[in-house]
């Protein structure tokens, strides 16, 4: 009986099947079976896009060197006040300790600093050495694509050549970071490289890891003096070009972002100029801005507020001191000389206490060289500039001074998580002095990049001497000994 119900179910289900199958509808057709995708282009890297896209990466490895100990220094940081007596200790190419003493690593190089003083190695955030290399022969003058206004399209590190013999004066001058810019014809030069001062066969060997690209833009004379026959012949038709080139850059942008979300469909064409505005645009690459009025900087910040970008430093800026509260306000760094001015209308309105004066406003100030000779005296350039603020009434230290050479640059050039101050983490760029870099008198003795010595003034096996220079330099450089 207890399965007496089920069998009744399955009875009447029986009986009433052919009732219920004439009154459900026909199955549908089963849908033919799906269409197979029409087949993407394969395409090879270089034919597409890409954000971040890295077709000549750094070539550059760090050497071993063993761990290191400087004792009995006076340090500048960049970080803070002065160390005096201190001692810094390296391992594996990192700073991994810095104060009044360290612990000495087992095998470590130890050297008696004897009072002399310790910086970070140098950094010229505005360097044209390599595409304007010694001897300055036409041959050789390859740091200005003078052709177009804008020139986005090129790139730097392919104008510099490695054997440019002003490489080993600025190590020698403590300077162990550069960016090399190409330069200010154009409204949109192109795109900038940053390297470490070291010897190479190739641009490759020498670029930063992982740096930022730089985009150098220009204002002012010298595009107007530069294409006064073609266009633009004023500043009005500067800006005009500025907005656009930035126009054209943010739809190629928009264009390649919606086609890489689904990569369906022909993909769009390449634009060289335009992939490198696009990439400011995504804020992958740092604009330098070539500026020396005020009014203009404070144009060129409203062009990047229009479009949404940001500019890291302006270079030049002979009237910075007039907007130093702006650049404080608008996180944007002043790439500066000393105490050049007076050689253009645009750089007429200069003072020696530029410098100063945008450092006591809250911005970094930065000194840089734009010039192979004084790229070589940074530190000396910064201590005119300190000096000069001093003379002026403004009130500025020796600290913030070698942050002007060290820290602010490192920034500037989006690196100060790596150089720029001596802290336990960072990379092992060092330069021994004489004595307190910012005496005219100071001279670098020993150059460290990533802990490995690249400089030392008492070891001429210690002094690099390029490929250009063998066999016709003597080794004493021509000098009476």
């Amino acid at each position: 009986m207890q399965h007496s119900l089920p069998w009744r179910v399955g009875v009447v289900l029986a009986l009433f099947a052919p009732l219920a199958n004439a009154q459900t509808p026909p199955a549908a057709p089963k849908p033919a079976a799906a269409t197979a995708a029409a087949p993407q282009p394969a395409y090879s890297a270089g034919a597409l896009s890409l954000p971040n896209a890295d077709p000549f990466p750094s070539t550059y490895v760090r050497p071993t060197a063993r761990p290191l100990v400087i004792r009995n220094v006076n340090i500048f940081t960049g970080a803070g006040p002065l160390i005096r007596g201190g001692a810094i200790a390296v391992q594996d190419g990192k700073i991994i300790a810095v104060g009044a003493t360290v612990t000495t690593p087992p095998n470590a190089e130890v050297i008696d600093g004897n009072g002399r003083y310790v910086t970070p190695g140098l950094i010229d955030t505005h360097s044209h050495l390599g595409v304007y290399p010694a001897p300055g022969t036409a041959a050789h003058q390859d740091g200005n694509e003078g052709t177009s206004p804008n020139t986005a399209q090129v790139w730097a590190e392919h104008s510099v050549w490695p054997q440019d013999p002003q490489f080993p004066r600025d190590l020698a001058g403590g300077v162990t970071t550069l960016q090399v810019l190409p330069g200010s014809a154009n409204l949109f030069g192109g795109r900038s490289v940053v390297l470490k001062v070291v010897p190479s066969r190739s641009a490759q060997g020498m670029k930063f890891p992982g740096a930022k690209y730089g985009l150098k833009m220009a204002c002012g004379e010298n595009p107007k003096r530069v294409y006064a026959q073609r266009g633009p012949a004023t500043r009005m038709g500067n800006v005009a070009g500025y907005r656009a080139a930035w126009i054209a850059a943010d739809q190629y942008r928009r264009k390649w972002d919606a086609w890489l979300l689904k990569r369906e469909g022909e993909a769009p064409a390449r634009d060289l100029a335009n992939e490198t505005l696009a990439e400011v645009l995504r804020g992958n690459i740092l604009v330098h801005n070539h500026c020396y009025q005020a009014d203009e900087m404070m144009q060129m910040i409203d062009i990047a507020k229009e479009f949404g970008y940001s500019i890291r430093s302006f270079h030049h800026g002979v009237e910075a001191y007039k907007i130093a509260d702006v650049l404080a306000r608008e996180g944007i760094s002043g790439s500066l000389w000393s105490d050049w001015g007076g050689f253009k209308m645009e750089a007429l309105d200069g003072v020696r206490a530029n410098l100063a004066l945008v450092n006591a406003a809250g911005a970094r100030a930065i000194v840089h060289s734009d010039d192979a000779s004084g790229s070589q005296r940074l530190n000396q350039e910064a201590a005119k500039a300190m000096a000069a603020g001093r003379a002026a009434g403004v009130t500025v230290s020796e600290e913030d001074a070698v942050r002007w050479i060290t820290a602010n640059p490192a920034w500037a050039l989006g690196l100060d998580d790596r150089i720029g101050t001596l802290e336990v983490g960072k990379n092992a760029d060092l330069v021994l002095w004489n004595r307190n870099p910012l005496s005219v008198y100071a001279r670098a003795d020993r150059v460290w990049i990533d802990g490995a010595s690249r400089f030392d003034r008492a070891d001429p096996a210690q002094q690099w001497r390029t490929d250009f220079e063998l066999g016709f330099v003597p080794r004493n450089d021509g000098r009476n000994k």
